[in-house]
């Protein structure tokens, strides 16, 4: 299962990186090879100063070796090894009209002394993060979430869905941080759903993000915005950062697995403000999106 999913999420970066170039049809990724030194490295590809995107990876890694103590008392298990690998990107647009996007898509397996496995899953996700919100645009990213998870389970997206609003909530600023998607984890085998059936239904919801987001930014990006606007843009990306710093398990687990630096920090936007006290005017356009924020909306 391993090898099968890492051989998924190699092709699934080239498809990805291919797609996005053509949208912003001026920047190319470059790519950077690295190696873990307990085990493991990644191939990490970085977009900057694009027509379209200002800032982005789509980042491969798959690591392994002795399981740190930190992870160890997290799961609840004595010494043992583990072998994790995952797609994970993150893409900040020029454009406050185009929102922003992460997603990630995840395996992980641990092993008793003598190599058996004795525990595996997957887990991952995607979700949006508008600066200006377009109701279609949320209504688009959420149905092409909602078609993926219905080809597998009909309760998938429902609980998906609000797991990604719970996970994605800026605790601290007591909003969401963007209108949510998908947040699954820990996926493991069952009666009803072998570690087949869970592969597939990762790969369905990685196979449609080009199709959830594209459409979105093929839209938006040649939308006129004035200086205000993308200051707005500057402050809520501020949100973002606090998230990641905070509240994000995956830059955690980077961190305590020793993981690359530039890798895991990779998600964190060019220029970002934070204002003091800052509130939007009343009925603007950027207070509407905070209200949406202030709990999650059903979108299909």
């Amino acid at each position: 299962m391993k090898n099968k999913f890492y051989q998924y999420i190699q092709n699934l970066q080239d498809q990805i990186v291919a797609g996005l170039e053509a949208v912003d049809g001026q920047a190319k990724f470059k790519e950077d090879l690295w190696d873990r030194p307990e085990g493991g490295g990644g191939r990490t590809r970085v977009i900057e100063n694009g027509k379209v995107f200002e800032k982005g990876g789509v980042n491969i890694s798959a690591v392994h070796g002795k399981l740190p103590e930190t992870m160890c008392q997290l799961f609840n298990v004595g010494e043992a090894d583990f072998f994790a690998c995952g797609l994970s990107l993150v893409l900040h647009p020029k454009s406050p009209m185009v929102p922003t996007v992460h997603a990630n898509w995840r395996y992980f397996e641990m092993y008793d002394d003598n190599g058996n496995v004795i525990q595996q899953w997957f887990g991952g996700g995607q979700d949006l993060t508008p600066y200006y919100l377009f109701e279609e645009d949320a209504t688009h990213f959420h149905q092409t979430c909602k078609t993926a998870c219905d080809k597998h389970n009909p309760e998938f997206y429902p609980k998906y869905k609000k797991q990604c609003d719970t996970y994605f909530w800026n605790a601290h600023r007591n909003e969401a941080r963007g209108i949510g998607g998908l947040f699954f984890d820990y996926c493991k085998a069952t009666e009803q759903m072998s570690m087949e059936n869970w592969f597939n239904f990762v790969s369905e919801v990685g196979n449609s993000f080009l199709q959830a987001y594209v459409p979105i930014v093929e839209k938006r990006k040649n939308l006129p915005y004035t200086t205000e606007q993308k200051t707005w843009q500057e402050i809520r990306r501020g949100r973002y950062v606090e998230f990641n710093l905070v509240h994000d398990k995956g830059t955690l687990f980077g961190l305590k697995t020793n993981g690359r630096i530039e890798s895991i920090l990779m998600s964190l936007p060019p220029h970002v403000q934070w204002v003091y006290d800052h509130h939007p005017e009343a009925g603007s356009d950027e207070e509407k999106l905070l209200k949406v924020l202030e709990k999650p909306v059903d979108w299909v």
